[in-house]
C-alpha cells in the first residue's frame, strides 16, 4: 500500500501545478470580465471557442496517452519504440488537421458563426494541433516520474500567459478578444521549445504493426474521450444553436465565467489522474493492488467533498474572481457544476477495470450513454431554462455513466469499495450544503460564512477522527 503514498506525493506535485496554475488562470477571469462586459458577449466567444478546443484536443490525441501507458508497461514491447510511434502518429494527425483548417478556413469559420473573424478559428486550430502533439511528451514525463519538470513547465506556460494577457488587457487597455487566442498560440510554441529534449536524443522508429495493436486498444478510449469531453463542453458548443434569445452570448459568457469558480474540482481530478494513471498500469500484477483501488476511491471522494464544501461555504468571497457583478447572476450554477465534476472523478476511478482487462469498449458505451443523456437534457430544457439546464445536464450525464460503470464493473472486475464509509461522508456533505444555502439566504454574509466555516471544520474533524490513522497506515 506504499503506492498510496506515491499517489499522494505525485498528486500534490501535479496538483500544485494544476491548482496554482488554475488559480493564476483565474486572474484572467476578472481581467476578461472587467474588459469584456457581459452584454458585449466577448467572454461568451472565449467560452465557446475553448469548448471546441477541448473536443478537438481529445480527437487529435485519439486515446494515445492512456494507450502509451498501457503498451510501454507490457513486457514484450520496447518502450522507446512505443514512445516514438506514438509521437509520430499523433504529430501526423495534428499536422493534417491544422493544414485542413487553413485550407478551408472560410467555410469552417462561417459554420461556427465567426465568418467576420476567421482569425479566431485558424489561430486556435494551430494552437490545439501543437497542444495535441505535446500531450505525448507530457505523458512521457509522467511515465518517467518526472513530476517536478512536468509541473514546472505547466506553471511556466501559465505565468507567461498571465503576463501577456495583463500587458494587453490591463496595461494597454485592450478589448479585442482575439488577442486572448494569439497569446495562447505564443505560449504553446514556447512550451514546444521547452520540451525539445523530450523528442530528441532517441531513435525515431515507426512500427506499423505496433500502431495497429495500439489503435485497437485506443479507439474505444477515443470514443470514451469524445463522449466524456462532450459531457463537459457540448452545452457550451450547442448553446448558440439551442438558446434563441438575443442575449445568447451574454448568457453563455455568464455561464462560462461562473463555471470557472467550480473548476477547483476539475483541478483535483486532473491532478489525481496525472499521478494515479501511470501507477495503476505499472503495478497491474502487484499484490494488494485491488485494495489500493478501493482506498484510493474513498479518499478521492472524501477530499473532493471537502473541496465542494469549501467552495460553497466561501462562495460570497470567491465570487470576486468574477470581477463584474453583472455576471454574478450565474453563481447558482457553481454547486451543480461541482457535483458533476465529482461524478466525473468517480467515473474516472471506476474506469480502470475495463482498461486493465483490455475491454475499453465498455468505456465507450458508458460515456456514450452519458453523453446521450446530457444532450437530451440540453435540447429539451435549455430553450426554457437557459444555462441552468446545461449545468444539470452534466450531472445527469456523468451520473448515468458513473452508475452504469459501477454496476457492470462489479460483474467483470469486482472491488469491495467501502460504501458505508463513503455514504457517511457524502450524507454529511449533502446536509451541510443544504444548511449552508439556507443560511446564505437568511443571515448576513459574515455570519453565514462563520457558520459555514464551522461545518467545514466539523467535516475535517470527522476525517481526522475516522480516517487519519488509516491514511497513515496506507501511506
Amino acid at each position: 500500500m506504499g503506492k498510496l503514498k506515491t499517489i499522494a506525493k505525485d498528486t500534490a506535485i501535479y496538483g500544485l501545478s494544476s491548482i496554482v496554475g488554475r488559480f493564476l488562470n483565474y486572474l484572467l477571469v476578472p481581467l476578461y470580465t472587467a474588459q469584456l462586459s457581459a452584454a458585449s458577449g466577448g467572454y461568451g466567444v472565449i467560452t465557446n471557442m475553448y469548448a471546441y478546443v477541448a473536443l478537438i484536443l481529445v480527437i487529435l490525441t485519439f486515446g494515445m496517452e492512456t494507450t502509451y501507458f498501457r503498451f510501454t508497461n507490457k513486457s514484450h514491447t520496447d518502450s522507446e519504440v512505443v514512445y516514438s510511434t506514438t509521437l509520430i502518429s499523433v504529430g501526423s494527425i495534428s499536422a493534417l488537421f491544422a493544414a485542413l483548417v487553413l485550407i478551408f478556413i472560410t467555410p469552417i469559420s462561417q459554420v461556427m458563426g465567426y465568418g467576420d473573424h476567421p482569425e479566431y478559428v485558424w489561430v486556435m486550430a494551430l494552437t490545439v494541433a501543437i497542444d495535441a502533439f505535446l500531450c505525448i511528451p507530457f505523458a512521457h514525463l509522467r511515465q518517467e516520474k518526472k513530476a517536478i519538470k512536468f509541473a514546472a513547465l505547466k506553471l511556466l506556460n501559465i505565468v507567461v500567459s498571465i503576463l501577456l494577457n495583463v500587458i494587453y488587457f490591463a496595461w494597454m487597455d485592450g478589448k479585442d478578444v482575439g488577442y486572448a487566442f494569439y497569446i495562447n498560440l505564443v505560449c504553446t510554441v514556447m512550451l514546444a521549445l521547452c520540451l525539445i529534449t523530450e523528442y530528441t536524443g532517441f531513435r525515431w522508429v515507426f512500427d506499423r504493426q505496433l500502431l495497429r495493436s495500439m489503435l485497437s486498444y485506443s479507439w474505444p478510449i477515443l470514443v470514451l474521450g469524445i463522449a466524456g469531453i462532450l459531457n463537459q463542453t457540448a452545452d457550451k458548443m450547442l448553446f448558440p444553436y439551442i438558446y434563441k434569445d438575443g442575449d445568447m452570448l451574454e448568457q453563455l459568457g455568464i455561464y462560462g465565467a461562473c463555471s470557472k469558480i467550480a473548476m477547483i474540482m476539475a483541478m483535483i481530478t486532473q491532478a489525481f489522474r496525472f499521478a494515479y494513471e501511470p501507477i495503476v498500469f505499472s503495478g497491474v500484477k502487484d499484490k494488494g493492488q485491488r485494495e489500493m483501488y478501493e482506498q484510493a476511491m474513498k479518499y478521492f471522494i472524501i477530499f473532493t467533498l471537502l473541496a465542494f464544501l469549501m467552495v460553497v461555504g466561501y462562495i460570497d468571497i470567491l465570487k470576486y474572481i468574477v470581477r463584474n457583478p453583472d455576471y454574478w447572476v450565474g453563481l447558482k450554477v457553481v454547486p451543480v457544476v461541482m457535483a458533476a465534476e465529482i461524478m466525473m472523478g468517480i467515473y474516472f476511478n471506476l474506469s480502470f477495470w475495463y482498461k486493465l482487462i483490455d475491454k475499453t469498449i465498455w468505456g465507450a458505451w458508458f460515456s456514450g450513454i452519458g453523453c446521450v443523456v446530457l444532450l437530451a437534457v440540453n435540447f429539451l430544457f435549455v430553450p426554457k431554462y437557459g444555462f441552468m439546464a446545461c449545468a444539470w445536464g452534466g450531472v445527469a450525464g456523468y451520473g448515468v455513466a458513473m452508475v452504469t460503470s459501477y454496476i457492470v464493473g462489479q460483474k467483470y472486475y469486482p472491488l469491495n469499495y467501502p460504501l458505508k464509509e463513503i455514504a457517511y461522508y457524502t450524507i454529511f456533505a449533502v446536509v451541510a450544503f443544504v444548511v449552508m444555502m439556507l443560511l446564505r439566504e437568511h443571515l448576513p454574509m459574515w455570519l453565514s460564512i462563520v457558520c459555514n466555516t464551522g461545518f467545514i471544520v466539523l467535516f475535517v474533524g470527522m476525517i481526522i477522527k475516522k480516517d487519519l490513522i488509516k491514511i497513515k497506515k496506507y501511506a
